[in-house]
């Protein structure tokens, strides 16, 4: 019984590698800037704020390769978005990029810690800017990285300046262990940038989004900020943890040291996430935090007691083939979750467990919606 289990669960992750490498992988040259390219009518751009631990292929380039830098390197992207996007994708070129129907690039330049820390400073003058850190996940190259966070940015509607912290992920599926050593490597980096901007009263609230295993390299940097006394950068943070990478015990060690976070530390999960079951066979069987059971009585003790909010998002719809990627579809959701936390309404700043509803952007808790199916209201 126990070979024929192992058996299923190799399968499992060969016929998940296939899937990964199905698709062909976008390459640098879309971060070109072509003196042709301008905007179309009916186009948005996005600039985005870049800091990573990703070496550059040359001195003043922004190409990044999956080498690692021990100094932490800045740049500033500007994309255009087609007037046709659809909410939740990424508009790749095939062939010459077309700013009618693709992302596109048509700004960048390379940029130091003083001129990066000014440039946000001054991007919503003459109001404080509020800032979106996004720390992405296993098995991402630079430029998918990037894009993904100018297609958060540009359906939640530009709210936040959007700035990448890029990790040197081998963007292989292959690479799992290599990108554990890598998120660590870029630990203290992360802890810089956070404290950085913390510190900062020019610059508004702090959003992090940390994704997959990006947000074990979140959740350390919070942890580390809080042994070295920074409370007053950790005050100035909302943390927000998609399909995360993380051990479930580990997560219970770093909660005891982190503490409560004011508002809590939003977890997105999806009971059905098949990269986080694989990821949960390599580390044998530890179950990983972002496939937890909303419904379990005993997580929603855990989430009270930790003050913390767990929303199960199963209910949106994944784009990757894996449902590791829910959550970029909620950046479209954001004008009516804003109102909602706004007037106080939606459970949306709750600590506990709750149940995604897509319909009416709401968070139900999971015995309250079960009802409502069950009596056929």
């Amino acid at each position: 019984m126990t070979s024929s289990l192992s058996a299923i669960r190799c399968l499992m992750f060969v016929l998940l590698a296939a899937l990964a490498g199905c698709a062909a992988r976008p390459g640098p040259d879309v971060l070109k800037v072509s003196a042709t390219t301008q905007p179309v009518p009916g186009a948005r751009t996005v600039k985005v704020y870049v800091a990573t631990t990703r070496e550059r292929k040359a001195p003043g380039e922004n190409i990044f390769t999956n080498g690692r830098s021990f100094n932490i390197n800045y740049a500033e992207f500007t994309i255009s978005v087609p007037p046709g996007h659809k909410a939740g994708n990424i508009e790749w070129p095939s062939g010459k990029p077309d700013p009618r129907r693709d992302f596109v690039t048509i700004e960048q330049r390379a940029l130091d810690r003083t001129s990066f820390e000014r440039e946000i400073e001054r991007s919503k003058s003459p109001r404080k800017p509020d800032v979106g850190v996004f720390v992405h996940g296993f098995n991402n190259n630079f430029q998918e990285s990037l894009y993904r966070l100018v297609q958060i940015s540009a359906d939640a509607g530009n709210k936040d300046v959007p700035i990448l912290f890029a990790w040197p992920s081998q963007a292989s599926i292959t690479g799992y262990v290599a990108d554990k050593d890598s998120v660590t490597f870029s630990r203290d980096s992360l802890v810089d940038t956070l404290t950085m901007l913390g510190k900062n009263p020019k610059i508004g609230k702090i959003d992090v989004l940390g994704h997959s295993m990006g947000t074990w390299l979140t959740v350390e940097a919070v942890r580390q900020l809080r042994l070295t006394k920074q409370d007053a950068v950790i005050h100035r943070l909302n943390v927000i943890l998609a399909a995360p990478d993380i051990d479930v015990d580990v997560f219970r060690e770093q909660l005891a040291v982190i503490g409560p976070l004011s508002p809590p530390m939003t977890l997105l999960v999806s009971k059905d996430d098949k990269a986080l079951a694989v990821s949960s066979f390599i580390s044998q069987d530890h179950q990983r935090l972002g496939t937890i059971d909303v419904s379990d009585p005993e997580v929603q003790a855990a989430a009270k007691k930790a003050d913390v909010q767990i929303i199960d998002i199963s209910e949106l719809s994944a784009a990757d083939g894996f449902n590791h990627d829910r959550y970029a579809r909620l950046a479209a959701m954001y004008p009516q979750l804003a109102e909602k936390d706004k007037n106080g309404s939606g459970n949306i700043r709750k600590a506990g467990a709750f149940i995604f509803n897509s319909v009416g952007a709401t968070l139900a808790s999971p015995f309250t919606l079960a009802g409502k199916v069950v009596s056929g209201e």
